[in-house]
């Protein structure tokens, strides 16, 4: 997008796990709307934390390991000078977030420091890959039935333009739930044995007490990262707002979704150099279109990953 926001994937195909990084600086705040985030230093997206920007924002796989390569994220920031100023040194600031693909490939391979570096040396400004790459190497969706029955998930991206203002969607799609399209139809999900789609909402809703499922998964297990920015003059107030507003996407697309197994978060971010106070009428504008924006790379995240299996 413009004003210089970059994004750049690392990975490693054959553990299928793997990490993403948006370089900024960028004002940015969030919406926990899950129960077992795995996330580094969000105390920065508050909009009472002393550092008004960040540096560049990391998901990633691996679980709690992979927050790890958001140091060599932080190396690579501070090799060239950006960083909050503390008089004596910058210090960059890398909010991370992450996934949980260890069953998926090989649980012993993590994001570590190279690979985050390595992402940053791949961020580019226009087009970045989607599908199974970078933190959505090892996503997965679909998973009420047991992993066998699941489906590829991954990270998808879509941008959108609201006047003069424009929004760019990422999402990286690792739910227990299904996948739905703007229609209501599951598009990536849980199967039963025939490779139809069970509809894991309506098993949910069906199911005797205690919940029957084949392999239900381990709680905190999975989960959707989604990021909207925008060139928007927003503050953080007000992208703390458009997050809010913005994970409605999840729900309109992601069946069932916000459960006891996932850490679904949204992150908003401007990446304008100044912020101006936002009016309702703008929040209302920028926001419905951000979740548009959201809804559309959540499809993608799942369709660009199945089109690479066929």
């Amino acid at each position: 997008m413009s004003r210089g926001l970059l994004i750049g994937h690392a990975g490693d195909l054959a553990a299928r796990t793997g990490c993403t990084v948006l370089l900024g600086p960028f004002r940015a705040a969030c919406e926990l709307r899950g129960h077992a985030m795995g996330t580094r230093q969000f105390d920065a997206l508050s909009p009472f934390h002393v550092v008004d920007r960040v540096d560049a924002l990391l998901l990633t796989g691996g679980s709690a390991f992979g927050l790890h390569a958001a140091e060599g994220v932080v190396q690579w920031l501070a090799e060239r000078g950006r960083g909050f100023d503390t008089r004596v040194a910058r210090v960059p600031i890398v909010p991370g977030a992450v996934i949980y693909d260890l069953g998926v490939g090989r649980s012993d391979v993590r994001p570590d420091p190279a690979m985050g570096r390595a992402a940053c040396d791949a961020a580019v400004a226009d087009n970045p890959a989607e599908g199974r790459v970078g933190a959505g190497m090892g996503a997965t969706v679909g998973k009420l039935l047991g992993p066998e029955r699941a489906m590829h998930g991954g990270l998808g991206r879509f941008r959108a333009r609201s006047g003069s203002d424009e929004v760019l969607a990422l999402a990286v799609v690792n739910a227990v739930g299904d996948v739905r399209d703007g229609g209501g139809r599951i598009i990536a999900g849980a199967r039963n044995a025939d490779g139809t789609f069970a509809d894991a909402a309506r098993v949910v809703r069906e199911a005797s007490e205690p919940l029957a499922f084949a392999a239900p998964p381990a709680p905190g297990t999975s989960t959707t990262l989604a990021v909207v920015a925008t060139d928007a003059p927003l503050d953080r107030v007000a992208l703390h707002a458009l997050a809010r507003m913005a994970g409605a996407a999840l729900a309109h697309r992601i069946t069932p979704v916000f459960t006891p197994f996932d850490g679904d978060i949204v992150i908003a971010l401007s990446t304008a150099p100044a912020a101006r106070e936002a009016t309702p009428a703008d929040l209302l504008r920028i926001g419905t279109t951000a979740t548009w924006a959201l809804e559309n790379a959540i499809e993608r995240a799942v369709l660009d990953s199945h089109m690479e299996s066929s």
